[in-house]
């Protein structure tokens, strides 16, 4: 009798144990009535509540748990599918690279924790379906972290890792008449757990779908479809591989949206299975059939066509016993020369990299939440996912199949803990999987276990060997092993970067977050593969900065495939804090340690609900197909779609007058895929004076599985400029009586309509009254800070740049250079008809010391005119922002700008934005991002109204000396957001601080541990620097 041996687990050599071996996906269903209502008879799910029992260790496991005598009744329960630390027992635990055992165990490879490591022990009974009696009968786990034993009615069934693919074990010769009971362990370590070292938190569990099946007497066990269309497309062929148990024949029948392609019926020769002798494994009869199909309708991510495969098996004396239904998409992808081609046209890749995650259930993810990350890819130009790092489950393939996405399917194998130490020590030996022999068949099996599972997806373009594992020959010989095995598909691995030692490993040079200009370096040197950015635009928190210049290489540099954005979702739970209240947690907010914090939110959706961050609005313009170069009167558009005509989608133009629309027409265009062409615009160059935006959209026609018909895919606008003739009349802006009091401590102006006092004794303006409201809760600084943004922090940009937070919080009015910090420095005034102006000096505490001025400048009509200067000091170097930050009272919560929009925008990350006049509330330029940061900045603002719900408040407009200007209003100080780790860390809302800069740095996103920002979005210190604006009550 088959025993299990706990010591086994700790062997790399021990991964699977009577497990069957790996299939295809398909379904299989009694007959086609039940195919419709997509229920299986020959399927009895087991997920639900089991009993359950948590020990933190093996020695700390209920021994004989699995006896049939053993009652469990008192156990606690657990659902199922569930992660065992989201039900309750232990916590989740974030770790990037270190192992999540390091600081706790000292082990090497292979070995495993001893005393955290836990196990649960799940147990249910069932009693077996009649429609299932009679017949053979198996037992799948769709994913169980990370290893698994089995026993049914006290007898050991068997053994498996593995935890993002099947396990399977067939329980005939265990199963008894009645009720049976069912004993499963999970192991959230063992050996294998090497080559589990994702990015990730560290959960485990029965986490997918647990289900009984039975097969009837002649069944197809696996299932190969290949379409492949001819390299000139007018044919193609279909070939059908099938694995059968038991003699029979099948009935196949191809279609396409209701068009019979074939309906033919073949013999199936298979096994003769008998109660004495049982088909192990994909054990069969091998079957091929093949067919010629004219005319076929390619499968594209813009034109995702599927044909629909019905099979229909049948025994000897004609009885229908199975059916089977299967989508298939016929493409064509291979590399050219050097160049990836589907379907016979050079590929770009506008990826991103997604783990399975959810806020609510971790790594069990609904439907619901597939679904709806398919939809938001689509909506905003994403065209491929890589599923990193680790197959996903069996849904997400099919739904990529029919939403459109290009896939790499990535096994699951990272042992990036393992080699990152060994590049530190210089001690490579243990490197896992490396060369060494005893991981070799783990790895192998990992790779195909998720080919054979996943194989008929149209959607899988490249197979990929895992993630950060280094090289070696264990891993060269998986990617051999997808070569031989799949002919119309590429291998890809990273890994060979570090190790070239088997280059061949990969099909395509794949790099991890090279800059654009090393992408070219390095093709200028060596042009043998096409090159992929497998990880790139780290959009940790206030991201995504500069993504444009990869893509803009995608379209000049033929080599340059495109890459996959780190990453989809934020790895971000929901978590109670102290006072009840719902927050997104992250690494550490369980008391989990090690790990690495905040790392885990490097999304370009919020967790929780999924919603689009503000950076999505950048992702979406970067990738989108059709590119609109606008003019006042004519647009040149530029098709880069491979395959459908800008004749299918609505082209709009609409004409904006100070940011009101003006008008608006349709446009017809008919551009084929990879062309270009102009057409005059249907209005002509305006005339009278305004600023005009000229933006030309492109929409759907019509409905989609992914969004509405009017769904904007693509846009581009031009600005330009009517001036008004020049007038001798005064312009007003000084119009209106000023009186001046001036005093020992204070100097006041008033107007008709308001009152300003600036203080002597403060050294600024201290008050403003308009309309007998007072504006004003803090006097206006010098600001020379942002909160930094993750990228900051990860190249220590608070350290190098910490002078200018000094700056802002303690630049002052008084002299205290001389030992007499009492002595203030007197204010310039100067007074002429209609206007004052006050400056204040202002010396700020940096090494070397430096200074600044702030004037302001009233006129009658109570509009004051803010000068900021500053005379550069070499080696202070450039500042984070230059402006000059105000606080009201957050009564004034309504934002009116006229600027770029509708999102946030930063000097680096405003391509997809768009000039326009937007409306929104102060807290909701709050970004979710999960530590607080720099948040919510408007580019290029032409004007801004910060006020109540009445319509009072401030008004900022741009200066014409400075031109357009940043401008931000959030509820909080730069300096709040700084010292908050938490949303709930923030204090309660009581202002409304506005900043109003000349700039602010660019935020990066070349990664997110060492990249500067790129000079150019920097701002420019080498001479003076002099920002302007104007605010007035309104």
């Amino acid at each position: 009798m088959r025993t299990f041996d706990y010591e086994k687990v700790k062997d790399p050599r021990y991964f699977k144990d009577n497990r069957m071996e790996a299939h295809s996906d398909h379904i299989w269903y009694t007959s086609e009535e039940d195919l419709w209502d997509g229920q299986s008879d020959f399927t009895e799910s087991l997920n639900g509540i089991w009993k359950f029992h948590y020990a933190v260790n093996y020695q700390s496991v209920i021994p004989g748990f699995e006896k049939e005598d053993y009652s469990c009744a008192d156990w606690e329960e657990i659902r199922v599918p569930a992660h065992i630390q989201m039900e309750g027992y232990g916590v989740p635990q974030y770790a990037n690279t270190q192992y999540p055992w390091e600081g706790h165990e000292d082990i090497r490879p292979g070995q495993i924790p001893e005393h955290f490591n836990p196990v649960g022990s799940y147990v249910r009974t069932f009693a077996v379906p009649e429609r299932m009696k009679d017949r053979r009968l198996f037992l799948s786990f769709q994913g169980a972290e990370s290893a698994l034993a089995v026993w049914l009615n006290g007898a050991f069934v068997g053994y498996s890792e593995d935890s993002f693919t099947p396990s399977e074990f067939e329980l005939t010769e265990y199963l008894k008449e009645g009720i049976n009971k069912l004993a499963v362990q999970v192991f959230q370590w063992t050996a294998g757990s090497w080559c589990e070292d994702q990015d990730f938190y560290r959960f485990s569990g029965l986490f997918r779908e647990v289900y009984l099946y039975t097969v009837p007497d002649v069944h197809i066990r696996d299932l190969r479809v290949r379409a492949v269309p001819d390299e000139t497309p007018s044919e193609g062929m279909l070939e059908i591989r099938t694995r059968t148990w038991g003699e029979g024949r099948a009935r196949f029948t191809l279609s396409y949206k209701g068009r019979i392609c074939f309906d033919e019926e073949r013999a199936l020769n298979g096994t003769a299975p008998s109660d004495e002798t049982l088909p192990e494994g994909n054990a069969g009869g091998l079957n091929t059939f093949t067919w010629r199909i004219a005319d076929p309708v390619l499968w594209s991510a813009e034109q995702p066509e599927l044909y629909d495969l019905l099979i229909r098996v049948k025994r000897a004396d004609g009885t229908v016993c199975e059916v089977i239904s299967e989508k298939t998409g016929f493409r064509r992808f291979e590399m050219k020369g050097n160049l990836m081609m589907l379907n016979g046209r050079r590929i770009v890749f506008k990826g991103v990299n997604r783990h399975e995650f959810s806020s609510v259930t971790g790594r069990c993810i609904s439907e619901a939440e597939i679904r709806k990350d398919l939809a938001v890819m689509k909506q905003n130009n994403i065209n491929a996912v890589r599923t990193s790092h680790y197959p996903n489950v069996s849904l997400f393939y099919r739904l990529c199949d029919e939403y459109g996405l290009y896939v790499i399917d990535e096994t699951n194998l990272e042992s990036h803990g393992s080699w990152d130490t060994a590049e530190e020590t210089g001690d490579y030996e243990d490197i896992v999987p490396g060369n060494k022999p005893e991981w070799q068949d783990l790895v192998m099996d990992r790779a195909q276990s998720m080919y054979q599972r996943d194989k008929n997806h149209p959607c899988i373009l490249i197979w990929s060997c895992g993630n950060e594992a280094y090289g070696g020959r264990d891993i060269y010989e998986m990617s051999c092993f997808f070569r031989r095995e799949d002919p119309d598909r590429l291998v890809h691995y990273e890994g060979v970067f570090r190790d070239r030692s088997y280059n061949d490993t990969s099909d395509m040079e794949s790099q991890m977050y090279p800059s654009a200009a090393a992408i070219q370096e390095f093709l200028a040197k060596d042009r043998s593969k096409p090159f992929i950015c497998c990880e790139y635009t780290h959009a940790m928190g206030n991201s995504c900065g500069a993504m444009h210049k990869y893509t803009e290489l995608a379209d000049t540099e033929p080599l340059y495939q495109g890459g996959f954005i780190w990453d989809y979702i934020d790895q971000t739970l929901y978590k109670k804090d102290r006072y009840g209240r719902e927050f997104q947690a992250y690494g550490g907010d369980f008391g989990e340690r090690p790990t690495d914090y905040n790392f885990s939110a490097n999304g370009i959706v919020c967790g929780g609900g999924r919603e689009p961050s503000p950076k999505m609005q950048e992702v979406k313009y970067n990738y989108q197909s059709i590119t609109a170069e606008v003019s006042a009167e004519e647009v040149k558009i530029i098709n880069k779609n491979l395959f459908v005509n800008t004749k299918e989608f609505d082209c709009r133009v609409t004409v904006f007058r100070n940011g009101v629309p003006f008008k608006s027409a349709v446009l017809q265009t008919e551009v084929s895929p990879l062309s270009e062409k102009v057409y005059a615009l249907p209005f002509r160059r305006e005339t009278a004076p305004g600023e005009y935006t000229v933006t030309v959209s492109f929409y759907l026609k019509s409905q989609t599985i992914w969004a509405p018909a009017g769904h904007e895919t693509a846009f581009g606008q031009c600005v330009y400029t009517v001036a008004a003739k020049e007038s001798s009349a005064d312009s007003g802006l000084c119009s209106g009586s000023l009186d001046v009091i001036r005093s020992r401590h204070n100097i006041g102006v008033r107007g008709e309509h308001f009152q300003a006092v600036f203080s002597l004794l403060e050294g600024g303006l201290v008050s403003y009254r308009y309309a007998g409201r007072e504006l004003l809760e803090g006097m206006p600084r010098p600001n020379f800070w942002r909160a930094p943004v993750d990228n900051d922090r990860g190249n220590q940009m608070p350290a190098r740049y910490a002078q200018w937070k000094i700056a802002s919080l303690y630049a002052t009015h008084k002299d205290y250079r001389g030992g007499d910090c009492g002595r203030s420095i007197e204010p310039e005034v100067e007074c002429e008809e209609g206007k004052i102006k006050v400056t204040f000096p202002y010396i700020m505490p940096t090494v070397p010391a430096s200074s600044c001025r702030l004037s302001y400048e009233v006129s009658g009509d109570g509009r004051i005119r803010v000068t900021l200067s500053y005379d550069p000091v070499k080696e202070l170097g450039d500042m984070p922002e230059f402006g000059v930050l105000f606080q009201f009272s957050a009564d004034y919560d309504h934002v009116e700008w006229y600027g770029l929009g509708p999102e946030e925008t930063y000097a680096d990350r405003r391509r997809g934005a768009r000039l326009g006049l937007y409306r929104n509330l102060v807290q909701d330029n709050m970004a979710g991002y999960i530590v607080p940061q720099e948040c919510g900045a408007k580019q290029d603002v032409r004007y801004a109204a910060v006020t109540d719900r009445k319509g009072r408040g401030i008004l900022f407009e741009m200066d014409e000396t400075s031109g357009p200007m940043m401008f931000s209003a959030l509820p909080y100080t730069p300096h709040e957001l700084e010292a908050a780790g938490h949303p709930y860390d923030l204090p309660r809302i009581h202002h409304t601080v506005v900043r109003a800069a000349m700039g602010q740095m660019g935020v990066g996103g070349d990664d997110s541990w060492g990249s500067f920002t790129h000079p150019e979005y920097l701002l420019n210190a080498d001479g003076k620097m002099e920002f302007s604006f104007c605010f007035r009550g309104i």
